[in-house]
């Protein structure tokens, strides 16, 4: 695949300037206010994932998967690259419907029909808003503990105060401030990491790296890689058209796609990695409570504000998109609000969550894991879905942009051909999951029900694959035998 850089078409128009309130909402961009060039997508996508995070995720490889280092490696390529590929492919809807990505899901499930995988959206965003300001939370009060300027809850509070604030006042201001912030958190934070990585490279004991034992097949490799995809591409497919909404439909499918992989994806695959090589000397990346904390530990003193700075941004970039996301899935939901007031919101809640796991949570990993495969296999049978709708129905015609908005339009109030394969198929992943995490508890009945409970496939996170496909599959089937799916599809072919 090829990546093409095209040159801004336009300045910013008065609705999306940097530094000002972006007051679109989830109305569609008019082609007036279209702007940018997908080049921009590799920042925005680069900054929120180079974050410390992956080499927590490398950890979890080690640890909990047990994996060497070429089925890390492996795991590590394949589950990083190809769930952001769906964050590619719904980018070029972005493009074509101009709208965000919920809204445009209304085409597949129906305009009431939707809500359902938008509230499932919407509580995903909102679980990793709060899961990353409390990493950063963490991360920052750590580096302000060691240099003695504040401790104990005091530092914790300051910290979360400062994270906080940023997340929500950056998510405020939208789309165009967001894009500019992330070409610089890119920058700053790519040379900050390399640096960290230099200094604890002494950490890594290359005699364990390479005597690491091999891990199975299913629940080694295959639960690697699903948790790869679940933390990675997958969190972010359901975000994926609202930062393409913007760009010009005359802009390059091939860029948009390859610039959105490639962004998302080259930080994740070598902080995995580096995580790796040093959680075969040191299990506590993945078993603390406070990962980053952990990675501070060998730092030389002069670069622990750097080192907040690396470990804090990286994951405020993503805490910004998902801020912003959750809002613009707030307003898909009909709260009848301006854009801004729905972040504001989701800050209260983003807030309200981080007060309980800061300070009254007995522990993190387990339910962490648990809410990455849970709400991965709902992301990832919405995504099969609404990429098969593209296929079948968009790649001529695109989006009727009114009719995302009417029930009464083409797209119907339900669409029984997404509800329902969302609906199976979700059933049938979430029966073949499995999670530690009490709340995550009852997951995986089709596992005991048949058995399996204790098999190697128990462990694999099978249901995160099968769900996709069966999703996908139900789907398009299920619109051959849907009278309004026929007729939508013979009325955009007429518009084309």
């Amino acid at each position: 695949m090829g990546i093409e850089v095209e040159r801004t078409t336009g300045g910013q128009p008065e609705s999306d300037r940097v530094w000002s309130i972006e007051t679109h909402g989830i109305d569609p961009i008019p082609e007036s206010d279209r702007h940018g060039a997908p080049i921009e997508l590799f920042w925005v996508w680069c900054a929120a994932n180079i974050s410390i995070l992956g080499v927590t995720y490398g950890a979890f490889l080690v640890v909990f998967y047990g994996l060497n280092l070429p089925q890390a490696v492996l795991a590590a390529a394949v589950g990083t690259v190809l769930s952001f590929f769906l964050v590619g492919y719904v980018s070029l809807a972005g493009k074509l419907g101009g709208a965000p990505t919920l809204i445009l899901s209304r085409a597949s499930f129906g305009v009431v029909g939707n809500a359902l995988p938008t509230l499932v959206s919407y509580i995903s965003l909102v679980g990793w808003e709060i899961i990353l300001v409390a990493l950063s939370t963490f991360a920052a009060e750590t580096v302000l503990a060691r240099l003695g300027w504040v401790h104990g809850d005091l530092a914790l509070a300051v910290s979360f105060v400062i994270v906080a604030a940023a997340t929500i006042a950056i998510g405020l201001l939208g789309h165009a401030t967001i894009v500019r912030i992330q070409t610089w958190f890119t920058w700053a934070f790519a040379v900050l990491t390399v640096v960290f990585m230099v200094l604890v490279w002494s950490e890594i004991d290359w005699g364990t790296v390479t005597s690491l034992p091999s891990g199975s097949f299913w629940g080694g490799l295959v639960g690697g890689t699903s948790i790869i995809m679940a933390g990675l591409g997958i969190g972010w497919v359901n975000a994926a058209a609202d930062y393409s909404r913007y760009l010009p439909r005359s802009s390059s499918s091939r860029a948009v796609v390859g610039w959105t992989v490639f962004g998302a994806s080259v930080a994740p695959i070598i902080l995995i990695i580096f995580g790796v090589l040093l959680a075969a000397n040191n299990q506590a990346l993945a078993t603390s409570a406070n990962p980053i904390g952990v990675l501070a530990k060998p730092l030389p003193t002069w670069f622990l504000v750097p080192y907040m700075l690396v470990a804090v941004g990286g994951l405020v970039a993503g805490a910004v998109l998902d801020i912003y996301s959750s809002g613009l899935n707030l307003l898909t939901l009909g709260v009848p609000l301006p854009r801004y007031q729905s972040v504001a919101i989701d800050g209260v809640l983003m807030i309200g969550g981080n007060i309980y796991l800061l300070f009254f949570a007995p522990n993190f990993v387990a339910p962490f894991i648990g809410f990455l495969i849970t709400l991965g296999v709902l992301l990832a049978a919405w995504s099969a879905i609404f990429l098969t709708d593209m296929a079948l129905f968009r790649r001529r015609g695109g989006y009727s942009e009114r009719d995302l908005y009417a029930d009464e339009g083409m797209y119907g109030a339900v669409n029984p051909a997404g509800v329902v394969a969302f609906l199976v198929s979700s059933f049938v992943g979430l029966g073949l999951v499995t999670s530690s995490a009490p709340i995550f508890s009852w997951v995986g009945y089709l596992l005991r029900w048949f058995g399996w409970e204790d098999s190697a496939l128990a462990s694999s996170s099978i249901g995160l694959f099968i769900g996709f496909i069966l999703a996908g599959a139900l789907y398009a089937i299920l619109s051959r035998f849907v009278p309004a799916r026929s007729a939508a599809r013979s009325a955009m072919a007429d518009r084309s």
